[in-house]
């Protein structure tokens, strides 16, 4: 519980510190696992700095000498380990420490066993999966290199990417590619090249080495940075039998530094090579298609209607003459029978008119209207009247009554 303070009702320092001994001397012991970054031997004690696996924290282990060397084998600088302490708090130094009371190396079975589990997690949340890689540029402008400090890896990448094309460009990295600072260090550099616009391709690439020296690119932490990085990451990790967790998650692996030089930059000669073969190649097309080209204009030039096109125009011109001349017959023929109608259709509307009857010595008789007098009753004396003969009229004059026809 909080104790209750005052500016005016203050705590003295050893009281303070008792109570945080008190707090810590509750939690009793515990299992914890890091890695060793300093071991130290006084007398019958051993000092020892255990550094978490992941993030950049550290405790110090005050371990009798007896119970170090009972741990087998016995651990060193590096190695990782799992320890049952107890927490103390010196309340005379106000220090922090642990106190060792057995020391267990973590084995190669177990350390597997662990790296199992954790790919299994990553598999999972869809970490390895392969649509998510992304292709490596044809010719990448630069390629960052994450590596050791003047390692040979450094110099397989950077001469044999030289050798293939001496124009590529790098920008390198040199961190810690094993022991506790190694995953800081490659995260660091790694989010720093993926951040810079220059870059194409990113390169981390380490000889090879036993499984606790390539621990750090199994690390979580390390997984999932590359993962989240947009730039295209290629693994060199080890040898073609290493297999650490960067390779299932980068989205290239190379089993050797020299092998990722010829994943990410083009051979000059081989493609100096297939320039050639596809210029080749298209000359072949073109050749091909020009003599194909070529014989179908000889053939066309040969047709008759290009060989002597004025003889294909005199039988066009004989074909006009030919289709005129029909023409004319046939319009003649169709003037002759429409003449034909005509005449006889003339001579039938001159035998029904009444002009031809006239001829025949008949007359029409009308009154003033031009109504025609059909019958004798029709008329009375005095009445005007219009004989009609077929040279002209003559205006006549009702004089007497009419008169039946006799039978």
């Amino acid at each position: 519980m909080s104790a209750k303070t005052t500016p005016e009702q203050p705590l003295p320092v050893r009281t303070v510190l008792q109570m945080v001994a008190g707090w810590i001397g509750k939690l009793g012991t515990v299992w914890v696992e890091g890695q060793i970054t300093e071991l130290t031997a006084r007398g019958g004690t051993v000092f020892i700095t255990l550094r978490d696996p992941v993030a950049n924290v550290s405790a110090r282990v005050t371990c009798p000498r007896g119970v170090y060397e009972a741990a087998v084998p016995r651990p060193a600088d590096g190695a990782r380990v799992v320890v049952h302490v107890k927490p103390d708090f010196w309340v005379n130094r106000g220090s922090f420490a642990f106190t060792a009371l057995e020391i267990r190396p973590v084995g190669v079975g177990e350390l597997l066993a662990r790296l199992e589990r954790l790919r299994q997690v990553l598999a999972a949340e869809g970490l390895f999966s392969a649509d998510r890689k992304r292709r490596l540029p044809f010719l990448p402008g630069t390629i960052g290199l994450i590596c050791g400090r003047d390692s040979a890896a450094e110099r397989d990448v950077l001469e044999n990417s030289r050798r293939r094309w001496p124009a590529v460009r790098f920008k390198v990295e040199q961190v810690a590619v094993q022991g506790p600072y190694a995953v800081g260090e490659v995260t660091e550099s790694l989010r720093k090249l993926d951040a810079d616009t220059e870059v194409d391709v990113i390169v981390i690439a380490r000889g090879g080495g036993s499984l606790e020296d390539l621990l750090p690119f199994s690390d979580e932490s390390l997984v999932r940075a590359v993962s989240a990085c947009r730039t295209p990451v290629v693994s060199a990790i080890g040898h073609e039998q290493d297999s650490p967790l960067l390779d299932l998650v980068a989205d290239v692996r190379a089993s050797t530094p020299t092998d990722a030089a010829k994943k990410v930059v083009p051979d000059v000669g081989e493609q100096l090579t297939l320039v050639r073969q596809l210029r080749d190649r298209g000359r072949r097309v073109m050749g091909g298609w020009l003599d194909r080209e070529l014989a179908w204009l000889t053939s066309v030039r040969s047709r008759p209607s290009l060989a002597d096109p004025v003889r294909e125009l005199e039988r066009r011109a004989e074909q006009v003459d030919a289709l005129r001349e029909r023409a004319r017959r046939v319009m003649g023929g169709s003037l002759d029978r429409a003449e034909d109608d005509l005449t006889h259709l003339r001579a039938r509307l001159v035998a029904l008119s009444p002009a031809a009857t006239l001829e025949r010595g008949y007359a029409i008789v009308q009154h003033p209207s031009g109504e025609v007098v059909r019958l004798a009753r029709d008329v009375s004396p005095g009445d005007q009247l219009t004989v009609r003969l077929p040279d002209g009229r003559i205006p006549v004059t009702v004089n007497q009554p009419n008169e039946p026809n006799e039978p």
